[in-house]
């Protein structure tokens, strides 16, 4: 049981990281969907690795964005700008296309938009902006930690609440890979609340309905326009709510909330 646990961890790494970490002892499409629940988990380790770069370089330039740059381009190394990627497509096609078909062709296509450009530039910039403005400390820390992984959980929640939209034969996720289970959507989000601990409850608070306020927005746009989900939506999905759980606590922080 522990191995198995232990491969869709592995397979979880794999899907989601560039990271050279030792993979499953064999890939399979149940394994890939079983392996949705870990997703949070990933996302802990991207964030922790956001995290330590930022507050080594806070104590190197302890004002300014600088730190706050460095950790956002940490996290776009190590996973190889994967949910950035499904951010920029995702806003490409449903800001550009007239109909579900042609918006699911644009967001196929691998070259960057107006749309794209512009989501993915005005979040970036928030998400820097945001963590410039915390100083550093473990509550710095559990902010970034936890942004990442709830976001990946809202990812894993909006897997069970939406249906697939594109076209199953040309998915790399065949049918089974899609199929998240609710007790795996409860320990995914068990794991993503995890690293709040270290945040102020009323600043947790905050965060987390700001975060989940955002990545609705995407998730019924998606529902709407091209009738559910898609790899690329996920992406969109994971960055909003980062994105705005971190604005989130910044306001909250601000606020003088405990």
């Amino acid at each position: 049981m522990i191995a198995r646990e232990l491969d869709r961890l592995a397979c979880a790494a794999q899907f989601l990281t560039r990271l050279p970490l030792p993979g499953p002892r064999a890939w399979n499409d149940e394994l890939l969907a079983r392996s949705a629940r870990y997703f949070p988990l990933v996302g802990l380790l991207v964030g922790g690795l956001c995290a330590a770069v930022f507050l080594i370089a806070r104590q190197v330039w302890p004002t300014g964005v600088l730190p706050a740059v460095l950790a956002s381009a940490a996290g776009a190394l190590v996973t190889g700008a994967f949910h950035e990627d499904g951010l920029a497509d995702t806003a490409d096609g449903l800001g550009g296309g007239q109909s579900p078909e042609q918006r699911l062709a644009i967001m196929k296509d691998s070259r960057l938009g107006t749309y794209g450009a512009l989501a993915l530039g005005l979040v970036l910039a928030a998400k820097v902006a945001a963590v410039g403005e915390l100083a550093a400390g473990w509550a710095a820390a559990g902010a970034i930690v936890a942004a990442h992984a709830l976001g990946r959980a809202a990812a894993v929640g909006a897997m069970r609440l939406l249906p697939y939209a594109a076209d199953p034969a040309a998915s790399k996720l065949k049918p089974v890979a899609r199929d998240v289970r609710g007790y795996e959507v409860a320990i995914a989000v068990a794991i993503g609340l995890a690293p709040l601990v270290f945040l102020p409850a009323q600043v947790a608070v905050v965060g987390l309905l700001l975060g989940a306020i955002a990545a609705l927005w995407p998730a019924l746009a998606a529902r709407r326009l091209i009738g559910g989900y898609t790899g690329d939506v996920l992406g969109a999905i994971e960055q909003a709510f980062e994105t705005a759980f971190l604005l989130g606590v910044v306001a909250a922080a601000g606020l003088g909330l405990r």
